[in-house]
């Protein structure tokens, strides 16, 4: 955050100073007290198991300059405060205040599925030639955006900020917030239907981020799939499609995918992302337009593409022990979940290797979860994998699914208990097999690949006598 003063803060949020000059220099931002450093605001924010507020003296303590606060909990904290009737609320006005003070290009990035990656990718490429910021981790909700706005500075040239939503509205609300002036669907899917309802509503939230843009702006979107193309007429300002079908902005040919790269030409230059899967693809174009637009050549974008590192937990490809392991268990949706087990269909397998696929439910998805886990089993079941592991309250309808698509049911595991399911990975696992991993956050699928670092490791000795 650029430096400013006490009054600065007064003046975006309303809210009134104690013990503190108005002269006073802010230069950063907590939400943690234990993360506080000198010139640091502290955020005296409720939490889903205590109060920010109960911590505002440690904040003092460990070099906050200001605490903003409510006021009903402000003759409790002995130190300068701001307060005001809600901290959070501050926080958001603040953050659009300060918005309006920087000239960096905001991008703002939604979708059902392939934020982050789009994100990341974005802030690879456009940084090899221009000075930038991206949202950290996923800060893309009421809380994330704001503190991510604030992470631009005066040199910054352009910030990527991922706006995230399960419901109509948020992403109208986010917007306001941020006023990005370009926009970025990566796609449209079947995710947070608990909140949005049905697909409809996720086209009705997400397409809020295009009525938001400036007319001198501009939005990218996937050309190929017809609901997004069909979700430029609500943008006042110019759309750029990109895919590999005819009639995109940005088009893809030669597409090819390895266990390392995607690769694929565009206007005769040939780009190679270090990413695995030809699902990549759309986020991949989506940067190349993007970079195109404000000047930046192929080679400077192939040199951005080069920089680019995938997330542990997202459809990252990684090593553990004898076998190749897809980390995706950062998230799970419909959509990613498809694509994730697409990838590992078309992965290469050393002679001998086999493929397993280790699935957590798919969480929020409302009245549709049971339909939907049986269409991820067909999915499975139709690719023909040598095993499906499914693990929680709807695993038996993955299971279900998988077999009337043809899958043998001793080929099939489903059960409510990951113990159980790793009893039975632990008896199939061979070198050199590929095991994807992947399901919602709430599932904690991370603990699959902990185990396989263990069984890696003989931590946990020789396999059950069972399995002889």
């Amino acid at each position: 955050m650029d430096p400013l003063r006490c009054a600065d803060l007064v003046k975006a949020t309303g809210g009134e100073l104690r013990t503190v000059a108005p002269s006073v220099e802010l230069t950063g931002n907590a939400i943690d007290s234990r993360k506080v450093t000198a010139g640091d605001i502290f955020w005296a924010l409720p939490g889903e198991r205590t109060d920010g507020h109960c911590f505002a003296e440690q904040a003092l303590s460990n070099g906050a300059d200001l605490v903003v606060c409510r006021a009903d909990r402000a003759e409790s904290i002995a130190g300068p405060r701001l307060i005001v009737p809600d901290p959070l609320t501050a926080l958001q006005q603040f953050s659009a205040w300060y918005r309006a003070q920087q000239s960096a290009l905001v991008v703002g990035v939604t979708g059902s599925v392939g934020k982050t990656t789009a994100r990341g990718l974005l802030h690879a490429v456009l940084s090899a030639q221009f000075s930038g910021v991206q949202s950290p981790a996923s800060f893309n909700n009421h809380l994330g955006l704001p503190l991510s706005l604030l992470d631009i500075e005066q040199h910054h040239e352009f910030g990527v900020l991922e706006l995230g939503a399960s419901h109509v509205g948020e992403i109208q609300a986010l917007t306001e917030i941020a006023r990005p002036e370009v926009g970025v669907i990566t796609a449209i899917g079947r995710a947070h239907l608990a909140g949005f309802g049905s697909v409809d509503g996720i086209i009705r939230g997400k397409g809020e981020l295009l009525e938001s843009l400036p007319a001198t702006g501009f939005a990218v979107l996937p050309g190929d799939d017809p609901v997004t193309r069909s979700m430029a007429a609500r943008a006042a300002c110019r759309v750029l499609f990109v895919g590999d079908g005819d009639n995109n902005s940005v088009q893809a040919h030669d597409v090819t995918v390895s266990d390392s790269a995607l690769s694929f030409t565009v206007d005769q230059y040939r780009y190679h992302v270090p990413v695995v899967g030809r699902h990549h693809l759309t986020n991949a174009l989506i940067a190349v337009a993007i970079a195109r637009e404000i000047g930046m050549s192929p080679d400077a974008i192939q040199f951005g593409f080069s920089r680019y590192q995938t997330s542990p937990g997202r459809c990252h490809l990684t090593t553990i022990g004898p076998w190749r392991v897809i980390d995706d268990t950062y998230n799970a949706s419909p959509t990613a979940m498809t694509a994730a087990l697409q990838l590992l269909s078309e992965l290469p397998v050393s002679p001998g290797g086999r493929r397993f696929a280790v699935l957590g439910d798919m969480l929020e998805l409302g009245a549709a979860t049971e339909s939907e886990h049986f269409l991820l089993g067909q999915h499975a079941g139709q690719l023909r994998l040598d095993g499906v592991l499914a693990c929680g309250d709807a695993a038996t309808q993955v299971a279900r699914g998988a077999s009337l698509a043809g899958l043998p049911r001793g080929r099939l595991v489903a059960t409510p208990q990951l113990e159980v399911l790793l009893m039975v990975l632990d008896c199939w696992l061979e070198p050199d097999d590929i095991v994807l991993v992947k399901g919602s956050r709430g599932m904690r699928m991370e603990r699959v690949l902990d185990w396989l670092r263990q069984r890696a490791n003989g931590i946990m000795g020789d396999p059950p006598a069972r399995c002889a």
